[in-house]
């Protein structure tokens, strides 16, 4: 062997060891995947009485192109198996029952609104994510209940043609059960032709182990932004920071588009601190219409410009314009100017 050769073949040993050594440190990621379509979507609130048409004509003014709808079944204490709903009840307010839901989706895609139908469970004196069974055949119970509820609604959306359903929503004790979540995803792929996801918790997302029987990865994006008693848009957008890693690693791992199945902000001073509070929990808060829309500028400068976002819904739209004080709703505010900023730019 000529010495220049084996110099030479020394080198390249050593660079691929090297190049070896470097993969085992850092190995490489899959890259993150970009999505055509990028839903710009409020959570629309049902109405007592009947749309009377401007309704959904205000919102199209935003630029809003889609709205999820949110029926509910009830369970009266978060161990207890049992869970209530009925479909034809058409007693309830009317933007929930099934004629509502219908006569709401033909009526905005007429105004080229998509549909996402949203069933929740409403739980007496808790919330969804508390809900946990205290043995194996109440688990059972549960889920057989959960899953008569959700094919009931998957069964709707399948014969209104709704586009997409979501399966469940910030059920963050239950969706460690991995394999009885499956099955229901699979009885309700057997009714249901349209894109599915599931509605997970901020605090829930990375643990959820079936993504990849779904359409995309949903998340609940109440993220706290900032400690701060008065944060800047730069610091609000540092928040994001924090976070968005969280989401690309899940994004990686299971090669799904992202959509913000809810994300909304008080108007309130410390509305980044903890978006998740409930409004009634902050009437002695000052109010801070200033505070929402940062909060909202944050989000589109950051998370929305996302290869992986496929779509954000904010919470919430009142059909009528009504709303209380301080309340979710960009509506008639600071923030509704942000929303439709970025929503008329592409």
């Amino acid at each position: 062997m000529n010495k220049a050769y084996s110099r030479n073949y020394l080198m390249s040993s050593v660079l691929v060891i090297l190049g070896l050594g470097l993969w085992a440190i850092f190995p490489l990621q899959a890259d993150l995947i970009s999505v055509a379509e990028k839903w710009k979507g409020v959570c629309w609130v049902g109405s007592r009485a009947p749309l009377l048409g401007p309704e959904l004509e205000a919102l199209k003014a935003t630029g809003a192109d889609a709205l999820s709808q949110t029926p509910f079944g009830w369970q009266t204490e978060k161990n207890n198996p049992e869970i209530r709903w009925d479909t034809h009840n058409e007693n309830k307010w009317w933007g929930e029952s099934s004629a509502g839901i219908k006569a709401t989706f033909d009526s905005s895609a007429r105004h080229g609104i998509m549909n996402m139908l949203k069933p929740h469970l409403w739980v007496r004196g808790s919330w969804p994510g508390e809900i946990e069974m205290r043995s194996e055949e109440d688990w059972k119970g549960w889920f057989e209940n959960y899953e008569g509820f959700i094919l009931a609604y998957a069964k709707m959306a399948e014969e209104h043609q709704i586009p997409m359903l979501c399966i469940g929503t910030e059920l963050e004790l239950t969706s460690t059960r991995e394999e009885d979540w499956r099955k229901v995803i699979a009885e309700v792929r057997k009714v249901y032709s349209g894109k599915l996801i599931y509605a997970a918790n901020f605090t829930e997302f990375e643990h959820v182990k079936f993504w990849d029987a779904l359409d995309y990865i949903g998340i609940q994006a109440y993220f706290p932004l900032s400690i701060k008693t008065n944060p800047d848009l730069a610091d609000l957008k540092s928040g994001w920071k924090k976070s968005l890693p969280k989401i690309e690693k899940v994004v990686r791992a299971y090669q799904k588009p992202v959509m913000f199945t809810e994300i909304g902000y008080c108007n309130t001073v410390d509305a980044a601190k903890e978006p998740w509070v409930w409004p009634n929990e902050r009437k002695e808060t000052e109010l801070s219409e200033e505070m929402q829309a940062l909060c909202y500028e944050a989000f589109f400068e950051t998370a929305w410009q996302k290869s992986w976002m496929a779509g954000v819904f904010f919470w919430k739209w009142y059909p009528e314009g009504k709303h209380r004080e301080p309340d979710f709703t960009p509506q008639g505010k600071m923030a509704e100017q942000v929303m439709q900023k970025y929503f008329s730019m592409d």
